[in-house]
């Protein structure tokens, strides 16, 4: 039987060409007033899944 993909996960990640999990960061939805420009124009950039655990876990509920 096929695994089913992970629909929460195929929302928010997404694998690179190379093998490596890409995310959008957090804390970008409310409460700006108080963080700054910098900080919010940082928020806005993709980042990469940090530690290969992670990885693997987050590609297991990719796969379809």
């Amino acid at each position: 039987m096929k695994m089913k993909t992970h629909k929460g996960a195929k929302k928010r990640f997404k694998v690179t060409g190379s093998g490596k999990v890409k995310r959008m960061r957090a804390f970008k939805s409310h409460i700006l007033t108080k963080k700054t420009a910098k900080r919010k124009r940082r928020l806005r950039q993709p980042s990469l899944v940090a530690t290969t655990g992670e990885i693997k876990h987050v590609k297991r509920l990719l796969q379809a």
